[in-house]
């Protein structure tokens, strides 16, 4: 897995693999957001709800834990052995939006994380036990970790399904 020297790698990271992500979007046709592929597991505005989704939980374990709850994850509804379950539930949250309303919410969303991660001094981003959330798997992965696991990898690995999609659609 890639490993970051600071705060301003991880940001940079981010920022990068956030926008080059979205960028694929912005070609669809709105009609097309929905359409599935046998060779793409997910149609694109399933790409972005996914995304928006992890983002949102993360942003709401921080918060949780800022109000002095405590944080189940992923979700008090879902655990770790259904997470299709749970990405359903990211589907079904934002089916109703258009192409263009999940790209400003993507882009919207990655700020609040950029802003998060900005918030963190080193030892709570990159220590364990960083925030009582990190700590409730048995890895007990530092925050840093978690924020990639959540952005940029799926940034990257969704990238592909987008372009892989784009290229059988003709796009």
């Amino acid at each position: 897995m890639q490993e970051y020297a600071n705060k301003q790698a991880l940001i940079d990271e981010i920022t990068k693999r956030a926008k080059l992500f979205i960028d694929e979007f912005r070609f669809v046709n709105n009609l097309d957001k929905d359409i599935l592929l046998d060779e793409v597991d997910r149609a694109p505005s399933q790409m972005i709800a996914y995304q928006l989704g992890w983002i949102n939980l993360i942003l709401s374990w921080e918060q949780d834990n800022k109000d002095g709850k405590e944080v189940i994850t992923p979700t008090p509804d879902y655990k770790w052995n259904n997470l299709g379950g749970l990405y359903q539930s990211f589907y079904d949250q934002y089916v109703d939006n258009s192409l263009e309303t999940l790209i400003d919410m993507f882009e919207r969303d990655v700020n609040k994380i950029i802003q998060l991660v900005e918030s963190y001094n080193d030892k709570e981003l990159f220590e364990q036990g960083g925030r009582q959330w990190a700590t409730t798997t048995p890895s007990s992965w530092p925050i840093w970790k978690w924020l990639h696991i959540n952005t940029v990898a799926p940034f990257k690995s969704f990238r592909t399904k987008i372009r892989k999609w784009k290229k059988i659609r003709g796009i």
